[in-house]
């Protein structure tokens, strides 16, 4: 006997389950149900991999800890929407499922490698590895494919533009994560300098070991900051500035860099209490991100040529990026960067944007390049 949702899901299938090609005529209440289902499975995978980086500061590594279980199930919801497009061609053109279909397999290629890398070498704290990168690189691709599925199939009306802007959140937020690692880093080394480390005693023993080390300061150092401290300023501020300029151009309305940046702050600001409550290592926020979608939204303002533009809005970017940086380091916390790498921040920064301008990335046919 079946129950109500037996029904429903009985009906969903009979209606909907059917062969069929990529960019197929899709019904507005289908095309909204499959993208907001979308954006459920990436706020759980966003939820889980954001208490697994303080999970990972905290522990050693747990492949059943609940961080990676909450991660799963929104990975398993994105998974099955993939398959779902694939076979029915319902919601996506072919493109979009194209990067939905790479995407996934990237990422799913990934896990395997990421959990073979950490039994071989043990701890693998930085988020900085191999493994790691190609599980950023798999979600970006996915995340580009429902963007361009959601600007051509979510219905128009007061939601369109609040779940792209959404989407561009989660795009960001998977950009900006590794840089995450320094941001618990520098932390980290103050828990242990005023005598009350974050991470457990068998965390702190597990990497001591690993370099050949007594537990100590040095130690603590190695698995908190490895990284050279001008990968912060440029990953971050090259990474997330050209993604903000691409997402304003596909949002297409005014301040939508600024908003999409606070949402990933606003964020972070919510999550750091609810870490805090649960006796989780705390992260330095990047709140500094603000200034920099305030600065490619500015760029987009003006009636200047798009290449004056780009070179005005790159050094906002990185003059207010590093700035901020600074008046975080002063006035609370933030990572220690090399503030001569502003210079190649600036030169790429400008590069890509233009070569932005120059393909047209993020902008719809028939929109002109620089919006009012």
């Amino acid at each position: 006997m079946k129950t109500g949702v037996g029904n429903r899901v009985a009906r969903f299938r009979d209606l909907y389950w059917e062969r069929g090609e990529p960019g197929r005529a899709t019904p507005a209440d289908l095309a909204a149900g499959l993208y907001r289902l979308w954006l459920v499975g990436l706020l759980l995978k966003l939820l889980g991999s954001s208490w697994d980086v303080a999970w990972h500061f905290k522990w050693l590594r747990d492949e059943l800890a609940p961080p990676h279980m909450i991660n799963t199930i929104g990975t398993v919801i994105v998974v099955g929407l993939t398959l779902f497009h694939t076979y029915t061609g319902y919601g996506a053109d072919r493109r979009a499922l194209r990067l939905m279909q790479w995407g996934t397999g990237v990422f799913l290629v990934a896990l395997p490698i990421d959990l073979i890398n950490h039994r071989i070498n043990g701890l693998d704290i930085t988020s900085w590895s191999g493994s790691h990168a190609l599980l950023y690189l798999g979600t970006a691709i996915m995340l580009a494919g429902a963007i361009r599925g959601w600007r051509q199939h979510y219905p128009a009306g007061r939601w369109h533009v609040p779940g792209l802007a959404a989407l561009w959140f989660f795009f960001l937020e998977n950009t900006w994560f590794p840089n995450q690692h320094q941001e618990y880093g520098v932390l980290e080394i103050a828990s242990w300098d005023r005598g009350d480390p974050y991470a457990e005693p068998i965390l702190l023993k597990f990497a001591a070991d690993q370099i050949g080390r007594p537990v100590d300061r040095e130690a603590v150092v190695g698995f908190s900051l490895p990284i050279p401290d001008w990968v912060y300023p440029v990953w971050g501020l090259v990474a997330a500035g050209l993604v903000l300029v691409v997402a304003r151009r596909s949002i297409g309305t005014r301040w939508a860099a600024t908003a999409v940046a606070g949402g990933y702050v606003a964020y972070r600001c919510l999550v750091w209490p609810l870490l805090a409550g649960a006796d989780f290592p705390l992260s330095a926020v990047p709140l500094f991100l603000l200034l920099v979608g305030l600065a490619v939204d500015a760029a987009h303002l003006g009636r200047v040529p798009a290449p004056v533009a780009a070179v005005v809005g790159a050094a906002a970017v990185t003059g207010l990026g590093y700035g901020g940086v600074w008046a975080q380091q002063a006035f609370d916390a933030a990572p220690p960067i090399g503030y001569p790498s502003a210079a190649a921040t600036f030169l790429v920064l400008t590069a890509l944007w233009l070569v932005a301008d120059r393909l047209k990335v993020g902008v719809a046919p028939g929109r002109p390049l620089v919006t009012a």
